[in-house]
């Protein structure tokens, strides 16, 4: 993807249009700029990825599981990416936050439903014995988004999955027992 690879700002409309071999007037149909493309392509991003911690939340296993699973998930694994590497929140989300509103609202309003997935995993983990009680639910999945997405540009920056290796070993340590 262009946008997440190059940035919002880097990626003019002429090179969207060459790359998808999409005609302008085709474009100008369906969006009536590039702002609305960006937003579009936000929204299609933030349903795809909280699809899929759905399904994971919904799926077998203890909530601790299932935040374990999420977490290590933000690391490459063999052969795929992270999700760190394809965040389009590290990636775009200070570059929009003064840009555009629209595109802003859909990432900030992206993240609030993903916190609370989160913060609802803490507290079903708490009553099923697998995470550790935090005294308020919320706050605590706010604080561990934010630890994540600083490790995560922290490991953009460096090159290297040490931040996020450090994130995991420390959201463990602070949410599960010792076995």
């Amino acid at each position: 993807m262009l946008i997440g690879k190059h940035g919002y700002s880097a990626v003019g409309l002429a090179l969207i249009l060459k790359e998808s071999r999409v005609p302008k007037g085709s474009f100008y149909h369906y969006f009536p700029s590039k702002e609305a493309f960006g937003q579009a392509l936000l929204d299609d991003y933030v349903t795809d990825y909280l699809a899929r911690l759905d399904n994971l939340c919904n799926g077998p296993g203890t909530a601790g599981d299932k935040l374990t699973a999420f977490w290590t998930a933000w690391l490459t694994q063999s052969e795929s990416e992270g999700i760190a590497s394809q965040c389009l929140v590290v990636k775009l989300g200070a570059e929009i936050a003064d840009l555009s509103n629209e595109m802003r609202t859909v990432l900030d309003q992206g993240v609030a439903a993903l916190v609370d997935r989160i913060a609802d995993l803490l507290i079903k983990g708490n009553r099923d014995g697998s995470v550790r009680a935090v005294a308020d639910a919320q706050a605590t999945a706010q604080m561990l988004y934010a630890k994540w997405l600083g490790a995560a540009i922290l490991s953009k920056l460096s090159r290297d999955e040490l931040p996020l290796e450090r994130a995991l070993a420390e959201t463990k340590a602070s949410l599960f027992s010792p076995n």
